[in-house]
């Protein structure tokens, strides 16, 4: 059995950051971590390269940069890209070279799609339409970039929301929403370590 420490780098958004909660302890990635040590039995050391506002362009130039080696890298961006309506040829660009770029740094890598913008309750009923549509689109592109490269895919886009799942903001997960996303990546990142 292998007992070395295993490092988990994420790269992303605000999910990424843990905007939403006052505790850290309560945010995405940390939460990833604990799960992931308990199904695999090894430590995780883990690190976050992310911001509040982050598009994919600035995981590709920004932070994925900054990941030196790693078990895994989780990339987890696209809501602030469907928010500044980039399109979707800048967005499957910046995804194929992110995942290309963090294959090179890591033998695992696992992605997430954007979170449940069109359910948030900080948004207007028409915008959060459109919304929708546009998640739809990019989710779809994703999910075939990600099984061309071999990179799981989790679509937390499409999923039931847990009660409580926004934070008092109206527009990030709080800890029971991230709670709820935890569980789908680190059953992921765990099947992705075991194949």
């Amino acid at each position: 059995m292998n007992n070395t420490p295993l490092r988990f780098e994420a790269i992303g958004d605000s999910l990424v950051a843990g905007s939403g909660v006052d505790d850290q302890s309560e945010a995405l990635v940390p939460r990833i971590a604990r799960q992931v040590a308990a199904g695999t039995g090894r430590d995780v050391h883990w690190s976050t390269h992310a911001r509040l506002g982050a598009t994919m362009r600035r995981v590709r130039y920004r932070f994925l940069p900054e990941v030196d080696g790693a078990d895994v890298v989780f990339v987890c961006a696209g809501s602030n890209d469907l928010m500044a309506r980039r399109t979707l040829t800048e967005w499957e660009e910046d995804l194929n070279a992110v995942l290309d770029g963090a294959a090179a740094v890591a033998p695992h890598v696992v992605a997430c799609s954007a979170g449940q913008l069109y359910k948030s309750p900080a948004l207007r009923p028409t915008l959060r339409a459109v919304l929708r549509e546009w998640t739809d689109v990019q989710t779809d592109a994703s999910a075939a970039i990600c099984e061309a490269h071999g990179v799981p895919y989790v679509d937390v886009a499409h999923c039931e929301l847990v009660d409580d799942f926004w934070a008092a903001d109206g527009f990030h997960p709080s800890a029971a929403g991230y709670a709820m996303a935890a569980d789908m990546i680190a059953e992921a990142v765990i099947t992705e370590l075991a194949a």
